[in-house]
């Protein structure tokens, strides 16, 4: 059964440790699943929480603790002293302990890691701690299940034994020589099956994907994604093995790179959240609400020059919404296929010529329809047959130069190397609202005589 975060339930949890009733509080969360009881801490007071964390077995604090969002656990780790928390970190992985310690002053990081009674632990996190968190060394974890190609398959299932107790999760064995260099990986299938004296050397998969330190995360994510893989070495610039990055911190890169689009696709610039200070999101906000009020001032400047035309013939100011919302929308689903197509590098490159043509024969295709629903609209309800022409073909003209800014407004922005995301937000919205305006007045000049 599905546990459901009411509340009523996190009003009796908050009762029950005003009353410091340990038994009580142990029997309400001792069946709920570590992602459960994480978003019930979110809704308790600081205080109320680290109690909550303090009845729960150092185990599953430790996965709470090393799953939660840095944010909030930033803020929560605030309350408990450093010894506190180098118990819990003592039973992360290395790569999940560094997240953490990254956020916290450096006092209280260095002051954690004299703690640790793992050493090696230690060890590692120091390691781990020079690499920026936005390359494959920050996102590596030191623990991994390594033999040397020289062992028999006896030697190996025995190192195996004695590795994989502080390693979570065993994809494979990483195979490397006397110098430590990775030479390919083992599958644990072919270990199982193999004689125990026959040589690694005979059995491993020269084969390997790697990625060196210093690549960029998203490549990282790239390689994962388009290789379908669970796990993928680091390696430094001789090819020294150094660690493992596992699926789990992959899927972190993708959702808040992910996240970072869909911000910046609705004009919101930064990394905010909804519990961020009002100051905070008037911030990220502001700079594109400008430029759509901008926009929308020159919009306005610009049809008040044509004022004269609407006295006129009145019922062309009827289709001004039409015009300004179907290059909008144009622009903003042209634009969306367009950046999927940019972050997506596992295919063939596909020229600005060949998307070009390939978004304009799609927009040929929608233009002709709405225009001739609206051209049949129009005859219906008694307009002229010249007015009707000028709206049918100014939303045709629209569309297809809608299609043109949403192919080559992201691309050109990711050759100057801005974020093409942005693109797709207030920028191609305005851009397109004046563009469909001067299409719309400059046929009702022509067609009309105006």
């Amino acid at each position: 059964m599905t546990f459901e975060l009411t509340k009523e339930y996190v009003g009796h949890v908050e009762e029950l440790i005003a009353k410091k009733d340990a038994v009580s509080i142990r029997s309400e969360i001792e069946s709920l699943f570590t992602a459960d009881i994480t978003g019930l801490l979110y809704e308790l007071e600081t205080e109320d929480a680290k109690y909550l964390i303090s009845q729960l077995d150092i185990e599953t604090g430790a996965e709470i603790l090393a799953d939660m969002d840095p944010h909030r656990r930033k803020e929560f780790l605030k309350a408990f002293s450093s010894e506190e928390i180098s118990r819990f970190v003592n039973l992360f992985d290395s790569d999940d302990a560094v997240d953490l310690l990254n956020e916290q002053p450096i006092r209280v990081r260095e002051e954690v890691i004299a703690l640790l009674e793992d050493r090696e632990q230690a060890r590692f996190i120091l390691d781990l701690l020079h690499y920026d968190e936005d390359v494959a060394g920050g996102l590596m974890q030191k623990e991994l299940v390594k033999a040397n190609v020289n062992w028999t398959v006896n030697e190996c299932i025995e190192e195996l034994r004695k590795q994989a107790e502080d390693v979570g999760k065993v994809y494979a064995v990483y195979v490397i020589d006397d110098a430590g260099k990775l030479l390919g990986l083992l599958s644990l299938k072919k270990i199982v099956l193999a004689h125990k004296n026959t040589l690694i050397e005979s059995l491993y998969d020269k084969d390997v994907i790697f990625v060196e330190t210093y690549r960029p995360a998203e490549e990282v994510a790239e390689l994962m994604q388009r290789y379908d893989l669970d796990a993928l070495p680091v390696v430094n610039v001789q090819g020294k093995l150094l660690g493992r990055i596992t699926i789990d911190d992959v899927i972190d890169v993708i959702t808040d790179q992910a996240s970072s689009d869909t911000l910046a696709m609705a004009g919101i610039t930064g990394d905010v959240e909804e519990d961020d200070t009002i100051w905070q999101q008037t911030k990220a906000r502001l700079p594109w609400l400008l430029v759509g009020m901008t926009g929308g001032i020159l919009a306005a400047k610009f049809i008040s020059f044509f004022e004269g035309d609407l006295k006129i013939i009145p019922a062309m100011a009827a289709f001004i919404p039409i015009i300004g919302s179907t290059g909008g929308n144009v622009g903003i689903q042209t634009s969306s296929i367009i950046l999927q197509s940019l972050a997506d590098k596992t295919g063939l490159d596909t020229t600005v010529g060949q998307r070009l043509i390939r978004m304009l024969a799609v927009a040929f295709i929608n233009g002709l329809i709405i225009s001739c629903i609206v051209f049949g609209f129009n005859l219906l309800i008694g307009n002229e047959m010249q007015l009707a022409l000028v709206v049918s073909t100014a939303l045709m003209s629209v569309v297809f130069l809608a299609s043109f800014m949403g192919t080559i407004t992201p691309i050109l922005l990711e050759k100057i190397g801005i974020n093409p995301a942005v693109a797709s937000g207030p920028f191609i919205t305005t851009a397109n609202d004046l563009i469909g305006y001067g299409v719309y007045f400059g046929l009702a000049h022509l067609l009309l005589n105006l």
